[in-house]
């Protein structure tokens, strides 16, 4: 008697459809390791974008007047003060937000029709999560948020009223024990609105103009179109939130207790309207490489675990 499958057995087993490709769940820390690297490139911008927000009277008002500043007086190492700081916020902020974004959209992905087999999220969709994402993101790191603000402006305030903070926990610990564990979350409304513009502006705007590359200019998923999509990202981010962090930096960095309201007032009515946007030119110059450095060390956190789990590399999304 034949062994041999019937043609009808056959007929069946040709016709059960192809499985679909698993989703790649990829860890919930990669958005924090990648930020934390690119934290460690572009810490001396951000050093200087906040010594320019906060600075003397006397101080340069410059980007590179403040960088020749810093360095002659301080050395290599001032172009560093409050890394620790950065760190830490880095490995709060940017792994709630990333991981909390990156979740919802693999959550919520728009589900395949025959005529659009590959569908996107919509770009409210996009603006929503990444909105989400960056307010838990904002509230998350605000307590190593005021640290970095404070450990990088502190040189540039008189001897007497400095903190010397020693590194991120030393300033944790004596800030709760000085000042009472709400100081950690000094300035967290705007902390927050600010973390929520920066992610959807950032964020969201990097998948729409990496999705423009891949679909509308013929680019492949590589590095040139993570750069091109990245410095976009930056540009957008910079102008939506250039206010707001100059509003962050200076409630974070006073050292009394005034309200928001009471220091627009005084900065307007010292510094003129456009004081909120002061400092504009050194954000770009930091956010950009920022941006550029964090999506290319995040895509590439994605390809190395693709390949270490031997998944067939795919256009991301």
């Amino acid at each position: 008697m034949s062994n041999a499958p019937s043609p009808i057995a056959k007929v069946n087993v040709e016709a059960q459809p192809k499985s679909k490709p698993a989703v790649v769940h990829y860890p919930f820390w990669f958005g924090g390791s990648a930020a934390s690297m690119a934290a460690v490139v572009t810490h001396p911008l951000d050093l200087i974008k906040v010594r320019l927000q906060t600075r003397l009277p006397d101080a340069p008002k410059s980007t590179l007047g403040t960088a020749a500043y810093v360095y002659r007086n301080q050395g290599i190492t001032g172009l560093y003060a409050g890394l620790s700081a950065a760190l830490l916020r880095q490995m709060t902020y940017s792994t709630v937000r990333f991981g909390v974004y990156e979740d919802l959209k693999e959550r919520f992905a728009p589900q395949p029709t025959p005529d659009n087999p590959k569908p996107k999220h919509s770009l409210l969709n996009l603006v929503l999560m990444s909105s989400a994402a960056g307010f838990l993101g904002g509230i998350a790191g605000n307590p190593a948020d005021v640290l970095n603000v404070r450990m990088q402006s502190d040189a540039s305030k008189p001897p007497e009223v400095r903190r010397n903070y020693k590194h991120a926990l030393d300033g944790l610990v004596r800030m709760i024990r000085e000042e009472g564990f709400a100081s950690i979350f000094r300035g967290v409304e705007a902390n927050s609105t600010r973390a929520l513009l920066m992610t959807a502006s950032q964020l969201a705007s990097y998948d729409v103009f990496k999705q423009v590359c891949l679909r509308d200019l013929g680019m492949s998923d590589n590095f040139l179109t993570h750069f091109t999509a990245s410095l976009a990202a930056g540009f957008v981010a910079t102008t939506l939130c250039s206010p707001v962090d100059v509003i962050k930096t200076r409630v974070m960095s006073a050292g009394g207790k005034s309200s928001i309201l009471q220091l627009l007032s005084e900065a307007s009515r010292k510094e003129g309207p456009l004081w909120i946007f002061r400092g504009w030119v050194p954000s770009f110059i930091r956010l950009g490489p920022q941006t550029i450095c964090t999506m290319v060390f995040f895509e590439q956190h994605k390809k190395l675990y693709r390949s270490w789990k031997g998944i067939e590399d795919q256009p991301l999304t």
